[in-house]
């Protein structure tokens, strides 16, 4: 069976996550370099990696959107993760999130996902706007936001963290 195919970018494709992709998450999450800046700021346990993985299927099952795997578009090689969630006390709020390989920084994914993911989200209407937060030391990641056309907002604190939070409206994208 093939993966349902969500998006493609110039070079890379987003798709739903096979019932046995499970050891992709794994092998993303089980590094410092690729948790430190996520909660727990450590690789994540096995439970954890099964945990997320099947929460993948539930948000897109109930909201039509997840974050989905991410792959190579001409060599299939796993990239990392990206897509939204929904964020919030009343999980009104679409987040923005991405993942990718170590092996996979500097090489321009992160914007090319950010861009890609917010003209489809809005193309296909799932809300007027979307945010994104970061650790307050991932300069990187801010710096993509910003360069996708996000503008910084109130910071949300989590884990007793002020985050760097960042909003991007379908109007600022028509912009």
């Amino acid at each position: 069976m093939t993966d349902l195919v969500i998006l493609k970018t110039p070079r890379l494709v987003l798709s739903m996550w096979g019932q046995y992709d499970v050891h992709l998450l794994q092998l993303l999450h089980s590094t410092i370099e690729t948790t430190r800046y996520l909660s727990g700021a450590a690789p994540w346990s096995a439970a954890k990696v099964q945990e997320r993985f099947m929460s993948f299927f539930a948000e897109q099952a109930r909201d039509g959107v997840t974050k989905y795997k991410v792959t190579s578009l001409d060599d299939g090689r796993f990239i990392g993760r990206a897509g939204f969630s929904r964020y919030g006390s009343d999980r009104g709020a679409f987040e923005l999130g991405y993942s990718l390989r170590h092996e996979e920084w500097g090489k321009g994914y992160a914007t090319e996902l950010g861009m890609g993911l917010a003209d489809w989200f809005f193309d296909k209407r799932f809300a007027d706007q979307f945010i994104a937060f970061t650790h307050p030391d991932n300069v990187a990641s801010q710096r993509v936001l910003t360069k996708i056309g996000m503008r910084g907002r109130m910071p949300i604190t989590i884990d007793g963290m002020s985050c760097p939070t960042f909003e991007l409206t379908a109007e600022m994208r028509q912009a």
